[in-house]
């Protein structure tokens, strides 16, 4: 009898200790790539909750979340708690904020008064060392997910391949061990990068000219699918990018884009652009979402100028793409 009771006393404790160390993550913002963290994240078993706000939000608590593989038509359907703001008291670990780049600044103060003490900022971020400095009181992370689509009004349509790239800013202290533990138990392909700043330039720097491209043809990319000098020009204005980046002193990655100056990278992105433009890839993964976040792109483009510009970089090419992309860029 001693030993069992002994026993159902540790099995209580470790129970315990369970509950305690279990960390709870809210998802800051319900688009695409807010929805897609949320329900893996959910259906991993991690305690989340999504905030979310007016009709959309009463449909998941409605209905659950509901997102729609755009490839298979499968739908995943999840009851994930819902909540439509975020208080100071609430005892949050962690928080993904995976809203447009243009309202990062608008949230600032919220997260800054919110007990949770990691704020992992999804998506796209060219301004990403002044954003950690305005939380210098927070474990600061950033990622990129590779999920896009669109939200209708009831449901996700997106492709979401569960692979992410996280990580601080150069520099800072390692993140990985926080990083594995929380990811751990789902089915993300998890890429540790410890210089995101740096990432997420070289990101704007490539998705950019795709975006011109999207705003040239008022987002029907099948209508340059033969055009081979414009993809050609694509390429040459990601090059200028990713050579203002570099004489700055900037890392590029990832490193498979290291030698971006070679053929060999042309003739990849080449294929890239060409096969973006020729299926249905170029609706899902780059004009939906540049459709549908002009204000994002827009900011996106005058804050990758005014790198551009503080380093005394030419981008030429960069400049006649933008030229032709009508009043969609402001």
């Amino acid at each position: 009898t001693i030993p069992n009771t002994a026993m159902r006393q540790g099995i209580a404790e470790t129970d315990k200790e369970k509950e305690k160390v279990a960390m709870k993550f809210l998802v800051f913002g319900a688009g695409v790539l807010g929805c897609n963290l949320a329900n893996n994240l959910f259906r991993a078993g991690k305690d989340v909750t999504l905030l979310a706000r007016g009709p959309w939000a009463d449909e998941i608590r409605r209905n659950g979340l509901r997102i729609k593989n755009t490839l298979s038509r499968r739908t995943a359907v999840n009851p994930i708690p819902v909540a439509a703001e975020l208080l100071p008291g609430d005892d949050y670990d962690v928080i993904f904020v995976a809203v447009r780049y243009t309202q990062i600044e608008t949230i600032l103060e919220t997260l800054r008064a919110s007990l949770a003490k990691t704020m992992i900022f999804v998506g796209n971020n060219v301004r990403a060392s002044e954003t950690a400095a305005l939380l210098l009181e927070k474990n600061v992370l950033f990622a990129f997910t590779s999920a896009a689509g669109h939200r209708e009004s009831n449901y996700v349509a997106s492709v979401d391949l569960r692979k992410i790239t996280i990580g601080p800013l150069r520099n800072a202290p390692s993140q990985e061990a926080l990083v594995q533990e929380i990811f751990a138990g789902t089915k993300y392909k998890v890429t540790y990068e410890p210089n995101m700043e740096d990432y997420l330039l070289c990101h704007a720097a490539f998705v950019l000219p795709a975006v011109f491209a999207c705003y040239k043809t008022d987002g029907d990319l099948k209508k340059l699918k033969r055009d081979n000098a414009y993809l050609n020009r694509l390429i040459d204005a990601n090059i200028e990018g990713y050579r203002a980046i570099r004489n700055a002193g900037h890392e590029i990655l990832p490193d498979a884009d290291k030698e971006f100056e070679d053929a060999a990278y042309r003739k990849t992105c080449f294929r890239f652009f060409k096969l973006m433009c020729a299926t249905a890839l170029g609706k899902i993964c780059a004009s939906d979402h540049a459709m549908n976040a002009v204000d994002e792109m827009s900011a996106l483009n005058r804050d990758m100028k005014a790198f551009f510009d503080v380093t005394g970089a030419k981008y030429p090419v960069w400049k006649t793409l933008e030229a032709e992309c009508g009043s969609y860029l402001r």
